[in-house]
């Protein structure tokens, strides 16, 4: 019994050095693992927006700013200047009515309103249907294409919907939502919020 109460005072000590040196581990594991995400994150960024936007000099994530959607929601802005002169923008936005939920891409116009190019960031659509959406709308096969569009002369539909843009086969609530979202980017930085859909609701 006295060897058991003289050990127990040991093994707590013991206990509260292994758990003080384990929280120090993860504290320093979680500060290091955070600057890398934080940077990765960025690269991710950056490579969307050079993606969708025409030659730039600046720097338009540095540059950003938002734009108010509804109360207590915004998109983000990424303007893009060539030698001073407005060449384009790209917007961060989304559509909740995706197929699986939440479609968030980036998509840029060029300074004359026309689609430059777009890049799908987020998606739980089916795997091989609704997933399409990263290259279908940009493959010049029928009515899919939608690159060089010009927003100023109206919102993007599927055909089903009466527009002239091709659903992906067998994917027509994914390639709903995916075309609100561009329709949602370009009406708020337009300022046309009259045309914006269902996809802020």
């Amino acid at each position: 019994m006295r060897k058991i109460r003289s050990t127990l005072p040991n093994i707590l000590l013991s206990l509260t050095f292994i758990c003080l040196i384990a929280g120090a581990a993860l504290s320093a594991t979680n500060k290091f693992t955070e600057k890398a995400i934080i940077a990765a994150m960025d690269a991710v960024l950056q490579n969307a927006i050079k993606k969708v936007l025409p030659e730039y000099d600046n720097n338009p994530a540095k540059d950003q700013y938002k734009l108010a959607i509804t109360a207590g929601d915004s998109l983000t802005i990424y303007p893009a200047v060539n030698t001073g002169k407005p060449v384009g923008y790209a917007i961060e936005s989304y559509s909740k009515n995706g197929f699986s939920g939440i479609i968030r891409i980036m998509v840029g116009f060029d300074s004359d309103g026309k689609l430059f190019n777009y890049s799908v960031l987020e998606h739980n659509e089916t795997p091989g249907l609704g997933s399409k959406m990263q290259k279908w709308f940009s493959t010049d096969k029928n009515q899919q294409n939608i690159i060089g569009r010009d927003m100023t002369k109206g919102m993007l539909m599927i055909t089903k919907d009466g527009g002239d843009v091709d659903a992906i086969t067998a994917s027509t609530i994914s390639s709903r939502a995916f075309l609100e979202a561009i329709n949602l980017a370009y009406s708020i930085h337009s300022g046309n919020t009259d045309a914006i859909s269902g996809a802020t609701q």
